[in-house]
């Protein structure tokens, strides 16, 4: 296997001393950094992330930071989702999009206070684009990428492990809710959230130096937890829907496209960029979106590029992910398919790297 070769510009994390002490057998690189894909094999870290609780790097989840008076109004002009009711202590899961509609991003916001917010973006160069933007319309606001590192822990024992760290009223934050938590005197914000469906939390790590001490007390809290590092699971996201940005997803396809529609207030978020373009899609309905497809046959191989879907021998869209379910016993996958054939139930061929497959279109994703 070729190896990744450091430099200044791929950027190592505050825990990546822990991953590499426990043993990390693959890097992907994500917005600059390096962000961990297995550590014993994809599918032991599925099981022990369904069974368990993992603590995973996820520092290259960058925030772009929003502060000053029009910081409120500069984030509802980036995304078509209604944004007037979010309170401080919410995370807002919000389709970002360019003025034609087309997705940038699809980040968890984190309201702060009215003229503070975090975007906590996935792998794109969004900070660029919201620059753009302020700069563009004269906006009293301050953007940049703040000393924030993003730590997961996930897993059904991940609140026995939070409750040894943080108290036991971590256990009462809501879903996509955080509250200010300290370690060694410094507040951090905790949010119930992560990449996957397994349920837990993302720590927002302010300063690069409590990074392994943070780490460290994690992994001598879950001891007894069986606690291990991990990181999100190809198999695990697919199972349950979980899209990715870059792979499921460009700024070709809009939001409804992408099954987000329901994130998409068009009559009433006032300000959004493409909203405009979004109306016009709201009103006449995508002709493509993404669907769950199940696979026939053996496991498939590693999906590093699209395959092409027919419905006898004419192509009416894509797999853009997939992965062999030991749960679900079938090739799980995420395709966008033409509404001609998104049905439930449709059959389909999917042109994989070991040739032609049957699959067929799901009611929903498997979690």
């Amino acid at each position: 296997m070729a190896l990744i070769s450091p430099s200044r510009r791929l950027r190592r994390t505050p825990f990546s001393d822990g991953v590499e002490a426990a043993g990390v057998k693959a890097y992907t690189v994500y917005n600059r950094m390096l962000l961990p894909t297995m550590f014993e094999t994809v599918q032991a870290d599925y099981r022990h992330l369904k069974d368990h609780v993992q603590v995973w790097d996820v520092a290259c989840e960058r925030q772009v930071e929003l502060r000053g008076p029009d910081a409120a109004r500069l984030m509802q002009m980036l995304t078509p989702r209604d944004l007037r009711g979010m309170l401080p202590g919410q995370c807002y899961y919000v389709p970002i999009v360019d003025e034609t509609g087309g997705m940038l991003n699809d980040p968890v916001a984190v309201k702060l206070t009215e003229d503070r917010w975090w975007i906590s973006i996935a792998d794109s160069d969004l900070l660029l684009w919201v620059k753009g933007v302020a700069n563009g319309y004269r906006l009293d606001v301050l953007v940049d990428e703040p000393d924030i590192s993003p730590l997961a822990v996930q897993g059904p024992k991940a609140d026995d492990l939070m409750e040894r760290v943080f108290g036991e009223s971590v256990r009462s934050i809501r879903f996509f809710r955080y509250g200010l938590y300290q370690f060694e005197g410094r507040d951090l914000v905790v949010a119930r959230s992560g990449y996957s469906k397994q349920g837990g939390f993302e720590i927002y790590v302010e300063g690069s130096d409590i990074g392994m001490p943070l780490w460290n007390a994690l992994f001598e809290a879950g001891e007894n937890l069986n606690v291990r590092a991990g990181c999100p699971n190809g198999i695990e996201r697919v199972e349950a829907g979980l899209l990715s940005y870059g792979n499921d997803m460009t700024d070709d396809n809009t939001p409804h496209e992408c099954g987000l529609g329901r994130f998409c207030d068009t009559q009433t978020a006032i300000g959004c960029i493409g909203r405009d373009a979004l109306l016009r899609v709201a009103k006449e309905g995508p002709v493509q979106q993404v669907r769950p497809i199940a696979i026939d046959g053996d496991a498939v191989p590693g999906c590093d590029r699209a395959w092409p879907v027919f419905a006898k021998g004419k192509r009416v869209g894509q797999v853009t992910s997939a992965a062999w379910s030991p749960d679900f016993k079938t090739n799980v996958a995420i395709g966008m398919v033409r509404m001609t054939h998104w049905d439930a139930g449709t059959r389909l061929e999917v042109e994989t790297p070991d040739g032609m497959r049957g699959a067929t279109v799901q009611e929903a994703f498997w979690l």
